[in-house]
């Protein structure tokens, strides 16, 4: 069965160890309607759930089904998007660092500091 909007807001939000009056606060609503946006009887508009996302520290593609990636670090979304506006020739080198580094971790020789 596939997850949908309030599945997905609940385990975003479950995972950051928020209660749904801590979201609701976050948002500027209420911890019922957050409960009846989780449990799908209810659908934010967009801007509220755009606001959803941003407390949840999830993308909105994510809360909508449109990717199963959730970033856990913020950071790491502001550094892809630093990333996203580099010369192809500079995203090019950096991402042959960083999957030799991969690489080089996954099979236990990473590099120690």
């Amino acid at each position: 069965m596939s997850e949908n909007f309030g599945d997905r807001m609940m385990k975003a939000r479950k995972e950051r160890g928020l209660s749904r009056e801590e979201v609701a606060k976050m948002i500027g609503t209420s911890g019922p309607i957050v409960g009846r946006y989780e449990r799908g009887d209810m659908m934010p508009s967009v801007e509220i759930a755009a606001n959803i996302a941003d407390a949840l520290q999830v993308s909105l593609d994510f809360l909508v089904g449109k990717s199963s990636l959730v970033v856990k670090d913020v950071t790491i979304l502001e550094r892809l998007e630093d990333i996203a506006v580099l010369p192809v020739d500079k995203r090019i080198e950096l991402f042959n660092v960083v999957d030799a580094y991969l690489r080089d971790y996954k099979t236990g020789k990473a590099y120690v500091k």
